[in-house]
Order: structure tokens, then sequence, then C-alpha cells
């Protein structure tokens, strides 16, 4: 399964237009919860008149403490679909795009759609086959490029990822 690579980017365009610095304010907020490996963090974001919260967690690179990934579920503002946005540093090959394995098999990659001074964001709207391998995994490797054939895995703990994707408002 290819997670990114079917036409949704309308949504995305419009969502990021509109909600494009959603996980730095949010980085910003309060834990409200912890479910396992992941944190429910809540503000509101300037502008907004009502708190948003998103699941989150935040890794670093085993072997590369330079390199690391902000991973956050949140729920759209129309309440119509889930987004895994995932922060990747700056520097990294945008072209080979984000790639992910969840307990060692390859779900396929996400493009990076924008950067901020904060990084680089690729964005999937999480549903189906895709969502289901998150709830049942138990580590999800993220993979950033540095150079076309320069792979870094980033190993995510799934961990408390379903009690807490059941607690986004």
């Amino acid at each position: 399964m290819n997670w990114i690579l079917r036409p949704f980017a309308a949504t995305v365009i419009m969502f990021l237009a509109t909600y494009g610095q959603v996980s730095l304010a949010l980085a910003q907020g309060a834990v409200k919860s912890s479910h396992g490996a992941w944190s429910m963090v809540c503000d509101t974001p300037p502008g907004a008149t009502n708190e948003q919260c998103a699941l989150m967690q935040n890794v670093v690179a085993e072997d590369r403490s330079e390199v690391g990934l902000s991973v956050v579920i949140l729920r759209t503002a129309d309440q119509e679909a889930e987004i895994m946005r995932v922060l990747a540093p700056l520097g990294v090959l945008l072209p080979n795009g984000l790639g992910l394995n969840v307990d060692g098999k390859d779900i396929g990659r996400a493009y990076f759609v924008r950067c901020f001074a904060d990084g680089c964001y690729a964005e999937v709207i999480l549903q189906g086959e895709l969502l289901e391998t998150m709830k049942t995994g138990t580590t999800a490797t993220f993979i950033v490029f540095q150079t076309p054939e320069e792979g870094i895995g980033i190993p995510v703990d799934l961990s408390g990822f379903t009690e807490g994707y059941a607690k986004i408002p």
C-alpha cells in the first residue's frame, strides 16, 4: 500500500493553508493526558476561538541525535478526517519523501508538502489500512533521506496509539 499516492491533495492544501502551523503551536501547549509513548497536547493557537488538541510524539534517531521527528495526529477543523503530520528537520532530501515501515513491513512514502523555519512537513489522511496498521503495530519507523542512498530510520513507539487516537477531540 502506498500511503500517500492517492488523490487528496486539495484537502491537504486547504488544511495546510488554514492550519499550517498547528503542530508548532501545539508543541508549546499543555499536555492533557499520556497514552503510552504518546501525549495529548492542547492549545488555543493565535486567531483560533477553540482549543485544538493533537496526539503527539517527538523522537530522535538512535544513532544520529541531531535528526529528530515530531509525529502529530489531529482531526481537521470540519471533523471530517484525521491527519498524520510528520515534521522532519531542515536539510532532508525532499524529492525522496518520508518512508514508513511498521513492524518491518514497508508501507510506502509520503511526500513533503511544505517547509517552515522549524522543518518540513509530510502529511497524510489517516484512514483505512494505514490507520489499522498504526493501531495494531508496535513500532513505526519513519525514514528521512540526506542523500538518495542514505536513509535514516527513526523508530516511533506505537504503544498507546489506539487509546490516544480514540480520545482525539
